[in-house]
């Protein structure tokens, strides 16, 4: 192992601890205020996250659409992780553009910004997959990808429970159905969904939604870097 691969792993363990810490008061106390803000949210901004968010997942799982390059192989971990921080750079980049720009728009244009930020996303996770040598058109790796996106984007209760199922992939997803209809749609969408309510809400607001959008995107989107970064060293030291 070279001293990349060393202060990777070192990282990796780093963002472990964080995965497997246990749900404190506070978060707690977060999530009912968020299921109460959740009741103050109308119904057509609601319409728009869920059926976003199943169609995605939809898509996904069903391997079309969303497409990437051939698994790179015979590459080292730091050279594939130059490529993964240019990918992330780019996605970042468009995701803060996106926001800002419905956000400026007002209520509906925003409304328009929650799916672009989803397939940004995806997209995202795919081009990741690829670069870490794991070949997207077996449904399995479809399958990881999903389980990546919920990890970085649920409560930490359900956290822990996704960590665990991610931790142990290749057994764990030896006994998943390969139905797509299968899948948890009710929990993937609710889990989503409050994770981001507060942040995108606000991109709604007149005035301040140019703002709060490009940096709810910046952040949204390295989180996700950051949790698919280690998502995939995990299974690469492994």
């Amino acid at each position: 192992m070279n001293s990349y691969e060393d202060n990777a792993l070192k990282e990796m363990f780093i963002w472990q601890k964080k995965m497997l810490k246990k749900p404190s008061f506070s978060s707690n106390m977060a999530k009912e205020l968020q299921t109460k803000m959740n009741n103050l949210i109308p119904s057509k901004v609601q319409n728009v996250i869920n059926s976003s968010i199943e169609n995605m997942a939809k898509l996904v799982l069903a391997g079309s659409k969303f497409t990437s390059k051939p698994p790179l192989t015979n590459m080292s971990l730091e050279e594939r992780e130059i490529l993964a921080k240019n990918k992330i750079d780019f996605y970042r980049s468009t995701a803060t553009v996106s926001g800002a720009g419905t956000g400026y728009a007002g209520i509906l244009v925003g409304l328009s910004d929650f799916p672009i930020l989803l397939s940004l996303k995806v997209k995202f996770l795919f081009e990741m997959a690829s670069i870490y040598g794991f070949d997207t058109h077996n449904y399995k790796e479809r399958l990881y990808i999903l389980y990546v996106f919920q990890l970085a984007f649920s409560s930490d209760k359900r956290r822990l429970e996704i960590y665990s199922q991610v931790s142990n992939w290749e057994t764990y997803v030896e006994d998943l159905p390969t139905d797509i209809n299968s899948f948890d749609w009710t929990t993937f969408q609710q889990e989503y969904r409050d994770y981001i309510d507060l942040a995108k809400m606000l991109q709604l607001v007149p005035g301040i939604g140019a703002a709060v959008g490009g940096y709810a995107n910046y952040k949204l989107m390295t989180k996700l870097y950051d949790t698919a970064l280690n998502a995939y060293r995990l299974r690469i030291f492994k």
